[in-house]
């Protein structure tokens, strides 16, 4: 074997226990970056998967139609939907949505879900989006099962609280034709005739 060989294999020999460490021996002088979580909160990515949300349209009515395809696409099976129906007439619950029924009952069980995404893409009004929120922590298994009220969305300006009728001269595929951009002076008419007698009531009381 000539000597240039055995020399490199020597010096291979020797050194090969310490490349190892490179990776090791390359990081360890790196100045480390903390994050000071939660005092510090890193914004997450637009497309960020977190809590999911019940949404509205522009005069406050449910998109939820409580179609169930949601509940049907989750792998994980975390998702219960009751659906009823709009009920428009005089002595009737109202109308929540603009379709023919609305979800009265929408459940989401954190302690199941894997936050995939395929609620969403099941969902054929856009009624459930995920946000951003990721703080879903909890010492208590019942309060990590999500109910209707804490997934819909908050009202914003020009929204009514349901129930009330859709916007006059608009069928159901106008609303999602966004023709709808805010509510009506007589759906607000009808929200507050529908209110006036509690108030009255809690100032007599």
């Amino acid at each position: 074997m000539p000597d240039e060989q055995r020399k490199s294999g020597f010096l291979s020999d020797l050194f090969a226990p310490v490349a190892g460490f490179g990776v090791t021996f390359s990081t360890m002088f790196r100045k480390v970056i903390t994050e000071e979580y939660p005092e510090e909160k890193r914004p997450t990515q637009p497309r960020f998967h977190g809590r999911h949300q019940l949404n509205r349209h522009p005069d406050g009515l449910e998109k939820c139609v409580g179609c169930e395809l949601c509940a049907w696409a989750c792998p994980a099976d975390a998702i219960l939907v009751e659906g009823a129906t709009n009920d428009d007439s005089g002595d009737g619950s109202g109308r929540f949505s603009p379709g023919e029924r609305y979800g009265l009952v929408y459940q989401i069980n954190y302690l199941r879900c894997i936050f995939c995404g395929l609620c969403i893409e099941a969902c054929p009004t856009r009624a459930l989006t995920m946000t951003n929120e990721y703080e879903l922590a909890d010492d208590n298994r019942a309060d990590l099962i999500y109910t209707k009220d804490q997934l819909l969305a908050p009202l914003q300006s020009g929204m009514l609280r349901p129930p009330f009728p859709m916007a006059d001269g608009m069928e159901e595929r106008d609303y999602y034709l966004g023709k709808v951009t805010e509510a009506t002076d007589h759906q607000r008419d009808v929200v507050s005739a529908r209110t006036a007698p509690a108030d009255d009531a809690e100032v007599t009381s």
